[in-house]
């Protein structure tokens, strides 16, 4: 059986489409999900959204066995969570971060990151589209 691809989706993402369009643009998270299961008919895409830090960290875990590639915007949850960092040091996937926005380029909170240590590659400020540029970079990297 072919490994699904994990995409994990951290809080407020799930606002996607209605929260500040300025920043993030008109996409919901349905229309990203659709997207990229589109674009990958070989594998499946296992996306998922949570508000709640620790069932991210919980899913994490949970894919560092089930997957090879974990694509994760962890949203706030980036510049504010430890136990998000220790989980991904943990985790056998090879992580690539995403990001809608580019978080060096806003407030200066922002600008700690506890998911970047952790990743493979970082894809930041593309909008939506960052997610496909993640899952066509992850399929393509070599090990």
């Amino acid at each position: 059986m072919t490994q699904p691809i994990y995409v994990l989706n951290g809080p407020n993402l799930n606002l996607l489409g209605t929260r500040e369009p300025e920043i993030y643009g008109a996409d919901t998270l349905d229309d990203i999900k659709a997207r990229m299961e589109a674009a990958s008919p070989s594998r499946p895409i296992e996306f998922r959204q949570t508000n709640s830090e620790g069932e991210l960290v919980d899913w994490v875990q949970e894919a560092s066995s089930a997957t090879d590639i974990l694509i994760l915007n962890a949203g706030a949850y980036t510049h504010t969570s430890v136990a998000l960092h220790d989980a991904l040091r943990s985790c056998d996937a090879r992580i690539i971060e995403v990001h809608i926005s580019n978080p060096a380029a806003r407030e200066a909170f922002r600008h700690t990151n506890y998911v970047s240590p952790c990743a493979a590659a970082t894809i930041a400020g593309f909008g939506p589209q960052g997610y496909l540029m993640a899952l066509e970079a992850a399929l393509q990297m070599k090990d």
